[in-house]
């Protein structure tokens, strides 16, 4: 099934959403890669975090590169999941409601997607140039120290998107890599 939907996520949206259904977001997410996530978690754990509003936000998993001329944004795919999977429970129990990367997810991160309504969605690896055209705005909000992967706050429209991991923990990984393929597949036509 294929849906439309925005940011902030509302978990009304996200429990009409299945394994493998296609998405389009739009709205704004929020990149961060494994230094801003530590640094994220120190802000959230000291009670000094005001970066950006938490409730049915969506972390992107990506360093994007810088803007060519005439662009908002250079290539922004996204980079593999499983080195945030420690962060992934806090940010859920402060609000977040989404995650896009690519790649496997720890039982750990399953169990906390279900546990609080969230989402795991995937975004086509090797597409960082396609998806960049996809972004309307991109704004650097913090830590600018670590370069590509400081947090920026990006502004997207139709983005394509699969629902890697949903709501009950259902997990793309585990239906069988010939549906999974189908269904990048389509994704990518999108």
């Amino acid at each position: 099934m294929q849906h439309s939907i925005n940011t902030p996520l509302k978990e009304s949206d996200l429990l009409k959403l299945s394994v493998g259904d296609l998405v389009l977001l739009t709205g704004k997410i929020y990149t961060a890669r494994d230094a801003a996530h530590k640094k994220l978690k120190e802000l959230i754990e000291k009670g000094d975090f005001d970066l950006f509003e938490l409730n049915g936000a969506v972390i992107y998993y990506c360093g994007p590169t810088p803007a060519p001329p005439g662009r908002v944004i250079g290539s922004a795919g996204p980079t593999t999941s499983y080195r945030m999977d420690p962060y992934v429970p806090l940010l859920l129990s402060k609000g977040v409601k989404g995650f896009i990367g690519k790649g496997k997810r720890s039982i750990e991160v399953k169990v906390s997607l279900s546990k609080f309504k969230g989402i795991y969605f995937i975004a086509t690896g090797g597409a960082g140039a396609l998806l960049s055209t996809k972004v309307k705005s991109s704004k650097l909000i913090a830590f600018p120290d670590l370069g590509p992967e400081a947090i920026y706050e990006l502004e997207v429209e139709n983005f394509p998107l699969i629902v890697g991991i949903d709501f009950e923990g259902n997990d793309i990984y585990e239906i069988g890599p010939e549906e999974a393929r189908k269904l990048i597949s389509q994704a990518n036509t999108l």
